[in-house]
This record gives structure tokens, C-alpha cells and sequence, in this order.
């Protein structure tokens, strides 16, 4: 497959554990872009086999309101590939694979992904990955990960175990940086940043990760996964385009398309001078409002 896929638009994703039934089947309540069904952190090993068989019943009763299914395999390789096996099926959009540290591991992965869907009779390409960032180790190649295979449409920090292998505290102050970092490579490679500069873990102080969100935001992230339903609704609100940013950025493109045609190279929108760098924010936002269907 030589054509990249393209990311769906989830401006939230919440991590579920997906042999807990309780958590599924309130899911749809819940309002996420997607879920993401967990098969790593939060299954024991005792329970990893277990978990393999609820993937595709659980992916059927999250997306029943039109939300995406995801699957967050484990990374060991014994393991990840019995997971792949539960999880490559038309009700999962993707997988997500966690402590990714080169390009070499995504790039495994995708060939076993190409070979399920073969098998199954899907259509090449049904199933998108999305790649965590968790350890220093993979800061140097990160440009590698993000272009490892046309499957792989966003990429995102892992706060938590990146902080731990970092020995630093989770802080915004401290996960800036390697954040930026992510999201630079991403913008390199043509996929999407996922996350926001703060702690996954804290949801205490909604306002705060509203203030957390908009900075995002601000930095040029679309969407985050999240673990608590308090943050999907933080998430979808600040990363959702409204009407009059819509509106004002069709109007900013048609002028400065109007402006080409007559041989400028800048134009005036609204009292500002606007040139080719802000035309291309204008026209990302309008690509990520299609996407929501604004």
C-alpha cells in the first residue's frame, strides 16, 4: 500500500479497559471521537487472553453512535501479534501501539496488519495506527517512527512512562519540550499530533486542563486521548472549530485565491496583511472542520 492514510478527526479518544463490561457498554454515553480498548496497561497478564476475545464484541458496542473502535496492543512481540489477531476486523479503525522506539517495530507490525486484512477480506488500508512516544530512547528517531509506513496517521507523547524514563515530574513545564518535539516530526512526515503538554493522569482541576488544552491547541495539536470523561468534554469543546472561525477562514482563503488570480502575492483580510503561511492554518482548520462534518 503506497497511499497514506488520513487521520479520521478524533478530537478525543478515551482509553478503556476492555474486559471490563461495565466500562464498555457505558461508553456511548460518554461522547468520545473514539475509544481506545485496552489490551496493555490495563489488563493483567493473567487476563490477556480474556481481554483478546471481548476486542471485537466491545468495538461493535462503542462505535453503535458512529465513534471510532481503536485497540492499544501490547508491545511485546508474542504478545502484540495474538492481540492483532483479536483486533484486525472492520470494527476497529486502528491500533495504537504503545513504547514505540523505532521504526523498525511499527514497521513489523503494519506487514502482520497488511497480512490480517488480506486474509479477512478487508479493504487495504481499513486499519490506521497511531504510534506513543514513551521513552527518551525514541526522541532521536522520531522523524523515522513518523514516516515508517503509510498506516501510521498520528503520533503522540505517552506523559506518564516518558516522564518516568526521563526521571522529571509530569509537568507542563517539563513535557513542553519533547511534546513540541513530537509534533514538529509529525508535521515532517505529514500525519497528525495527538496530545497535550501535561499529565494524562490529571483531571482534578478541569479547569486547569482546559487552560492545558487551549495551549495545545494553540501549539498545533487536533485531539488527545484522555482516560476520564470530565476531559473528553474539555477536549471536544476546545478543539472544535467554531462558526465564526469557519466562516472567517473561507473568506480568508477566497480572498487571498481572489488575490493570486490577480498577481498578488499577499493580500488584506478584515485589516491584516495575509500571506501563504496563514492561508495554509486557514485551510487546515477548514480540512478539520470537514472532517467533523462543521
Amino acid at each position: 500500500m503506497n497511499e497514506k492514510l488520513s487521520y479520521p478527526g478524533w478530537r478525543s479518544a478515551l482509553f478503556l479497559p476492555v474486559h471490563i463490561d461495565k466500562f464498555v457498554e457505558k461508553a456511548h454515553t460518554r461522547g468520545a471521537d473514539a475509544y481506545i480498548l485496552d489490551l496493555e496497561d490495563s489488563v493483567p497478564l493473567a487476563q490477556k487472553e480474556l481481554a483478546r476475545t471481548c476486542v471485537i464484541p466491545a468495538a461493535n458496542t462503542v462505535s453503535k453512535n458512529g465513534a471510532g473502535a481503536l485497540v492499544r496492543i501490547n508491545l511485546v512481540e508474542e504478545l502484540a501479534l495474538l492481540d492483532l489477531d483479536a483486533s484486525i476486523d472492520p470494527a476497529v479503525k486502528a491500533i495504537v501501539i504503545p513504547k514505540v522506539e523505532s521504526a523498525a517495530q511499527v514497521a513489523r507490525l503494519a506487514e502482520r496488519i497488511d497480512m490480517l486484512e488480506r486474509e479477512r477480506g478487508m479493504v487495504y488500508g481499513s486499519t490506521s495506527i497511531i504510534a506513543m512516544i514513551e521513552s527518551v530512547d525514541a526522541l532521536p528517531v522520531l522523524d523515522e517512527i513518523a514516516s515508517s509506513h503509510p498506516r501510521v496517521v498520528a503520533m503522540t507523547l505517552g506523559s506518564e512512562d516518558f516522564s518516568a524514563t526521563a526521571g522529571m515530574m509530569p509537568l507542563p513545564q517539563t513535557l513542553l519540550l519533547p511534546n513540541q518535539m513530537v509534533a514538529f516530526a509529525c508535521r515532517r512526515a505529514n500525519i497528525v499530533p495527538l496530545g497535550f503538554p501535561g499529565s494524562i493522569a490529571d483531571y482534578s482541576d478541569i479547569d486547569a486542563f482546559r487552560g492545558t488544552i487551549e495551549f495545545a491547541k494553540q501549539l498545533g495539536f487536533v485531539g488527545a486521548f484522555c482516560i476520564h470523561p470530565k476531559q473528553v468534554e474539555v477536549l471536544n469543546d476546545v478543539l472544535t472549530p467554531s462558526a465564526e472561525d469557519v466562516a472567517d477562514a473561507k473568506g480568508l482563503v477566497k480572498a487571498f485565491e481572489e488575490g493570486l488570480a490577480a498577481g498578488k502575492g499577499a493580500v488584506e483580510f478584515k485589516g491584516k496583511m495575509i500571506d501563504l503561511p496563514v492561508v495554509e492554518r486557514a485551510r487546515e482548520l477548514l480540512h478539520n472542520a470537514q472532517k467533523l462534518g462543521l
